[in-house]
């Protein structure tokens, strides 16, 4: 064993060693209900940052609480004893999902239990996983070396959001105000998770997103359809039109360009995808499924979800729609309209596109508004990075099983605006697992993935740690 495994083992033992602590600590910080969607909660979204505030302090990093037009961010920064350390910059968020529905929680949200399991145990509240618990996981690495060697061996940037869970609208001029601050040589998010409970995942693929929504207008003023019916052209057949034109046959998007600069993953990709042993049966089982018939055919489940894009409405709204009948047409149909985009999309021209093609399907004297919810690009970290490497070799600290390098469906605006704004790649590097029940009463982070997500940020640690020069 070389000086580098030796210490790095120390740290391990610091982690076993304090892990008790550490548990106790998470519980402290889920009792702050720092619900960043809900005004009656600005108090606790605060609190929840000095809180963290102090934690940052008290390991002897500088930290600030910075005031944004939202919630604040916590920015904090510890500089390596070293000036040839590489500089990492950690990301998460501290604010979470309201608890709702309250009845249905085997015990209250905002004050954590230890249940034993067969797994080892789970601790239960809102915000377990997404993302108290996984914020926890790395400055519980921080402080394993710290205990252990008195230094951490890579200059540390932290920056937590308060506003995650309710659209991230302060982070982009946080950004812009502190990219300097920022810079780094690589940021590290811990908001994604597991392949399984034995196998680490490194998520370097993410599709972006935009979210419009369309209100479709014809008459002033809904109509008697027996008076009208037939003479005038309903807003909610004319939407309803326009949507089913926005796919073929095959599954693919119709709207013009969409796909300009889509590739496909390298061949390599696809083979290590193919080898992750995906369970497409129980996939589709856990949606009360029996088969994939959405999105593009010809192309695997893992290849739809995560290298293709796609156009889904998310909900659709006009007319009467209480109990019993009114037979009328009515003035305006709305629908909103999300797309996941892949990387060589470009959101922006995505979105006008869109707009375009539904404009174009409205009759004579039929309008429509738009409304935009947001839109931000894919993220892709390349295959041959440095830091990915690193990465995956710190994972074989705490786990035995190599870790997977897997995509992901979902969308990270933040991932997305600290790669364009800081020109920094992101390692989405997460400890949850598909029963932690994310936004949903009983959530919940099971013991073994935090003692494994602290073990693998203090690898992970010592790994960019040896990049050190390069």
């Amino acid at each position: 064993m070389n000086s580098n495994q030796q210490t790095v083992a120390k740290v391990m033992n610091a982690v076993e060693d304090h892990f008790e602590d550490a548990v106790a600590r998470l519980q402290a910080i889920l009792r702050v209900p720092s619900i960043s969607t809900d005004p009656a909660h600005v108090s606790d979204v605060r609190a929840a940052a000095e809180w963290f505030d102090r934690e940052f302090k008290s390991l002897g990093f500088s930290c600030e609480v910075v005031d944004t037009p939202g919630h604040p961010v916590v920015f904090a920064e510890r500089k390596a004893a070293s000036e040839d350390a590489p500089t990492v910059l950690y990301y998460g968020h501290y604010d979470v999902q309201p608890a709702d529905p309250l009845d249905q929680w085997n015990s209250p949200p905002f004050e954590p239990v230890i249940v034993d399991d067969a797994n080892g145990g789970r601790i239960v509240a809102r915000g377990a996983v997404d993302d108290k618990g996984q914020v926890m996981t790395f400055i519980e690495a921080f402080r394993a070396w710290i205990d252990a060697t008195g230094e951490i061996p890579v200059s540390v940037k932290v920056m937590l959001e308060g506003e995650e869970e309710s659209g991230s609208e302060s982070l982009g001029g946080f950004l812009d105000a502190f990219a300097d601050r920022l810079a780094a040589d690589v940021c590290v998010v811990s908001d994604t998770g597991m392949w399984n409970g034995e196998t680490p995942a490194i998520t370097t693929m993410l599709r972006g997103m935009i979210y419009l929504e369309a209100e479709v207008r014809g008459p002033g003023h809904d109509l008697h359809s027996g008076m009208y019916g037939g003479a005038i052209a309903n807003p909610a057949n004319v939407l309803a039109r326009i949507i089913a034109s926005m796919h073929r046959d095959d599954g693919t998007v119709a709207i013009p360009n969409f796909y300009d600069g889509v590739e496909d993953p390298p061949s390599n990709i696809l083979d290590q995808w193919r080898n992750l042993g995906f369970d497409e049966a129980g996939f589709l089982a856990s949606a009360k499924i029996s088969a994939a018939t959405g999105g593009e055919a010809g192309r695997t489940i893992l290849e739809r979800t995560w290298s293709r894009p796609t156009l889904d409405v998310n909900g659709i709204h006009g007319g009467y729609t209480g109990a019993g009948a009114k037979t009328i047409i009515p003035a305006t149909c709305s629908a909103k309209i999300s797309c996941r985009l892949v990387p060589g999309q470009d959101p922006a021209k995505i979105e006008a596109t869109l707009k375009t093609f539904i404009e174009a399907g409205l009759p004579e004297g039929f309008s429509v508004s738009f409304i935009s919810h947001g839109l931000n690009p894919a993220v892709v970290v390349p295959a041959d990075s440095p830091w990915l490497a690193a990465a995956t070799a710190g994972l074989t600290e705490a786990y035995d099983t190599p870790a997977a390098v897997v995509g992901s469906g979902g969308s990270i605006p933040a991932v997305g605006d600290i790669q364009s704004k800081l020109g920094i790649d992101a390692l989405l590097v997460g400890f949850s697992l598909d029963d932690d029940r994310i936004h949903s009463p009983n959530e919940k982070f099971d013991l073994r993935c935090l003692r494994g997500g602290i073990r693998s940020h203090a690898g992970m640690i010592g790994a960019f740690a040896s990049r050190s020069g390069d």
